[in-house]
């Protein structure tokens, strides 16, 4: 059965679309408790409404910190309606009975984003509004909760076809979104909390999120999947804005963050990198952003059909003509010129993303996976290698040599492992990636430089004269000689086996320079 709305107390924060509500409300007969800006933005609209201290006989204190936090307001939502007990509670001490409360809370999320400081932040922290939306959404069975500005509608409608009343399923309904809200609220606040105390693994962890977007399915259509954003704004794909384009799909939005954060690791010059299926089939740097992209095209011109491009530069015209020669699911950029617009307007399922920014590849962060009934935490794999590179060879890298095993290894953090990267003047020649043996991602990514070699009309792989780098090191000897079989003069790989002299060794022989690196960069 429905249950009439006779009383509403209204507190929010984002006023869109109050005046029209309230106005809605007032008009079915509503009495309006307010509070603050909420109820002065109703009284200056004409809309009559009950400053919540005149209610309660109690006035705001200390800074608004106190105001709804007392039984007036918290016995009108908890109380049911018909237990005897509350009902003769309510008659000894006054209390009205609330119908609908309408709260959303505190910008907390949107203060953090801005940069603000501690005690800005802390005083972001809304304590009363949580408070109602938990007392309002356990007595559901009596009380309507609406925490979302976008659920007024449902409202309205709601209270249409039920002669101004809500029904159970409704009020159930909104009773697990204000849950939802309120645990995402808090999971935010902790979550900031632990980088302020540098303590990211507290003895709970709460991970909350945004609905951005329902997805047709995930990663096969029989897979239900949403999108939802956290409260850490790095520019990508969370941030980004689609400027046309089909929808993104589950797989179309994490091929996409994956290729966007392997570009955001080269700020010094234009970069492409394309990816397939979460792993890199071309990388590359150049002196233009058209360079960058033909160079990692040419890596695996097969696999780049149907990818994803990430670019670490404005696209451009010249570069967006280039990319659009092929089936392309989506570009990820900081921006695009009005001549690149243009170009890809003509492909009206390519997707286009801009971020206004580039991730900060080395910024602390999280990430979540999840297993079955747990959580696993750990940190963003944001470490630099520059400083613990040990060359372990006769031979020593020449400068160019260098330059291209910090380049693959860069790579090879964003390859899933096993993880093989064949490179040659800034950009990838073979990838392997996957493989349960080191050995055959080894052999995988020489077979690939072989191939895009011939597809390139060249009558030599170019892995001959390329540097290759392991994310991880190798067991056996085996691994480095087929890299040097596949013509790599140098390698980069972070040591630590109990073969390491052995693997010299066979360096050595081969008349290899070999660097490690003394850090792994697994990726499963």
């Amino acid at each position: 059965m429905s249950a009439k709305i006779e009383r509403a107390l209204i507190s929010v924060s984002d006023k869109s679309g109050l005046v029209e509500f309230g106005q809605y409300l007032a008009d079915r007969g509503v009495a309006i408790l307010s509070t603050g800006g909420s109820a002065k933005a109703l009284a200056d609209a004409g809309v009559p409404v009950t400053e919540v201290s005149d209610h309660t006989g109690f006035p705001e204190m200390m800074d608004g910190r106190v105001k709804t936090l007392h039984p007036t307001i918290h016995g009108g939502l908890l109380a049911v309606r018909d237990n005897p007990d509350h009902q003769a509670s309510m008659q000894e001490h006054d209390i009205g009975a609330i119908d609908l409360l309408v709260v959303n809370l505190y910008p907390f999320e949107e203060t953090v984003a801005k940069g603000a400081g501690f005690d800005t932040c802390i005083e972001n922290i809304d304590i009363g509004g949580p408070a109602m939306i938990r007392s309002a959404a356990k007595n559901h069975r009596d009380v309507t909760v609406v925490v979302n500005v976008e659920d007024y509608v449902r409202v309205i409608a709601e209270m249409d076809e039920n002669d101004g009343g809500t029904t159970p399923e409704f009020r159930r309904r909104m009773a697990a979104t204000a849950y939802a809200r309120t645990g995402a609220y808090d999971a935010a606040i902790s979550q900031w909390f632990a980088k302020q105390i540098d303590d990211p693994f507290s003895h709970h962890v709460a991970v909350g999120g945004m609905l951005k977007q329902h997805l047709r399915y995930g990663e096969n259509p029989h897979q239900h999947a949403a999108f939802y954003v956290t409260g850490d704004l790095r520019p990508g794909v969370a941030t980004a804005a689609q400027l046309q384009g089909k929808e993104l799909s589950f797989n179309n939005l994490n091929d996409t963050d994956s290729a966007f954060e392997l570009v955001a690791e080269f700020t010094d010059t234009p970069a492409c990198a394309i990816i397939k299926h979460a792993n890199p089939c071309g990388v590359a740097m150049g002196a233009t952003l058209l360079e960058a992209y033909e160079q990692a095209f040419r890596c695996d011109s097969v696999s780049a059909f149907g990818g994803i491009v990430a670019l670490n530069r404005t696209l451009n015209g010249a570069s967006a003509e280039k990319i659009t020669e092929i089936f392309t699911e989506v570009i990820i950029a900081p921006d695009a010129d009005e001549d690149a617009r243009a170009i890809l307007a003509r492909k009206q399922n390519l997707r286009l993303l801009l971020t206004d920014g580039i991730p900060d590849a080395t910024a602390p962060g999280m990430t979540v996976r999840t297993l079955s009934g747990g959580l696993l935490l750990q940190g963003r794999d944001n470490a630099i290698t520059d400083d613990e590179l040990k060359v372990v060879t006769k031979r020593q890298p020449t400068e160019q040599e260098m330059a291209d095993l910090l380049f693959a290894f860069t790579v090879c953090k964003h390859v899933k492992s096993n993880a093989i990267v064949y490179a040659r003047n800034g950009a990838t020649v073979g990838i392997g990636a996957g493989q349960m043996s080191r050995i055959d991602s080894s052999r995988i990514a020489a077979t690939k430089a072989g191939e895009s070699g011939k597809a390139a009309g060249k009558a030599q792989s170019p892995a001959i004269g390329s540097v290759v780098a392991s994310d991880a090191f190798f067991p056996f000897a085996d691994g480095l000689l087929a890299a040097a079989d596949a013509g790599a003069t140098a390698v980069i790989q972070p040591g630590g086996s109990m073969r390491d002299d052995e693997i010299i060794a066979a360096a050595d022989e081969k008349g290899l320079a070999m660097v490690m690196t003394g850090m792994r960069h697994f990726r499963h």
